[in-house]
């Protein structure tokens, strides 16, 4: 006897897979800032723009 295959059921909007990167531009990363603090893995890092326009990331 077969059985008939089952519909695969969609997954909910919320788990969506997940994109393997996300590109941000400076300005929404920045929101107006000069500063912003980052914290990664307990370690605290400051992303700052410079008058230039550059971006310095330091520990």
């Amino acid at each position: 006897m077969v059985k008939p295959e089952q519909p695969k059921q969609a997954r909910p909007a919320g788990d969506a897979p997940v994109p393997p990167q996300a590109t941000l531009t400076s300005t929404e990363l920045m929101q107006g800032r000069r500063v912003i603090v980052i914290v990664h893995q307990g370690e605290t890092y400051r992303l700052q723009q410079t008058r230039n326009g550059k971006l310095i990331l330091t520990k």
